[in-house]
């Protein structure tokens, strides 16, 4: 061994920037030994023995134990086992750390109480098959009796969430929001009121098939950005035209019991929980979030009533 390749124990702690004493213990356990002695007894390393401590100090610092780490440097083992072993362990922690760190975030923001806290813990950690369940007895609450209807079937699909096998925090933290509302007894009343308002017009022969707060949200969203008043004379063309839309049905725009009609679904589609749970989904399923409807709704809502007799409003 060259004087060059001659390293005592202090000097091999400064070349792997470790202390002497964690040097010394992996000297004393075997993991790095000496490769020689100086004259006066103390224990020298090569090239080689520096390489194997540099090893060593790098699989500590990614959290693989000394046994294992044995195992490695002892070639009794293939590094690159040990390094796929250890990053699925990794994975599930990390996993759970999301978990924890979405639940613990929620609670903070809440100012949640222990049985609060208790609570968006369990459901961080439910299956995917109990998700399932919860969302699905929330979708059939609210579709009850109509799901056969030609325009369920999709709606359905663009309310049914998909958390990840590895979900991101910001994914946990909208599970937890979206599994409140499926639960919330007044939330699935007022979209359960949707649906069956939305059956009940498409059963009728020659009332309108589109969607109400799609046309309204279209037509009246312009007017609302240009920040004009739904009350104002200069409405008109907008309320004509998309109750026309909606009516899909030419020379009814002025129809009192076509904008009664119109007025009251989207009084019952004027939920701002509905908005706030299309998004949830998009974020759990990857989609993009979409406009909110209410803003619109409000503004028409508010245009409409302004139209019809003081009695009608």
């Amino acid at each position: 061994m060259s004087a060059a390749e001659r390293y005592t124990i202090g000097e091999l702690a400064r070349r792997a920037g470790l202390s002497v004493k964690t040097v010394r213990y992996y000297a004393d356990s075997g993991i790095v030994p000496p490769t020689d002695r100086s004259p006066t007894g103390y224990r020298l390393f090569d090239g080689e023995a520096a390489a194997r401590l540099e090893l060593v100090r790098t699989l500590r610092d990614l959290g693989v134990g000394l046994a294992t780490i044995r195992r490695v440097v002892d070639h009794e083992v293939p590094l690159h086992e040990v390094a796929a072993a250890h990053a699925e362990a990794l994975a599930v922690q990390i996993r759970v750390l999301r978990l924890r760190q979405a639940v613990l975030t929620v609670a903070a923001r809440r100012g949640s109480d222990p049985a609060e806290v208790d609570e968006l813990h369990r459901l961080a950690q439910l299956t995917g098959r109990e998700r399932g369940h919860l969302v699905g007895d929330f979708l059939a609450s609210v579709f009850a009796g109509h799901g056969d209807q030609p325009a369920y079937p999709g709606a359905i699909v663009s309310m049914t969430p998909e958390l990840p096998d590895d979900p991101s925090t910001e994914q946990v933290q909208a599970w937890l929001e979206l599994a409140e509302l499926c639960r919330e007894p007044t939330f699935r009343a007022s979209m359960r009121r949707m649906a069956r308002q939305h059956a009940a017009d498409h059963d009728v022969p020659g009332l309108p098939r589109p969607d109400a707060v799609a046309v309204v949200r279209d037509g009246a969203a312009p007017a609302l950005a240009a920040g004009l008043d739904p009350t104002s004379p200069a409405a008109d063309p907008v309320v004509a035209a998309t109750t026309s839309r909606y009516a899909s049905l030419p020379g009814h725009s002025d129809d009192a019991d076509l904008r009664q009609r119109l007025l009251d679904r989207l009084v019952l589609a004027n939920d701002p929980r509905r908005d706030r749970y299309l998004d949830l989904v998009a974020v759990l399923n990857g989609w993009s979030t979409g406009d909110a409807t209410v803003p619109a709704v409000d503004w028409f809502i508010r245009a409409l009533r302004a139209r019809m007799p003081e009695q009608a409003r």
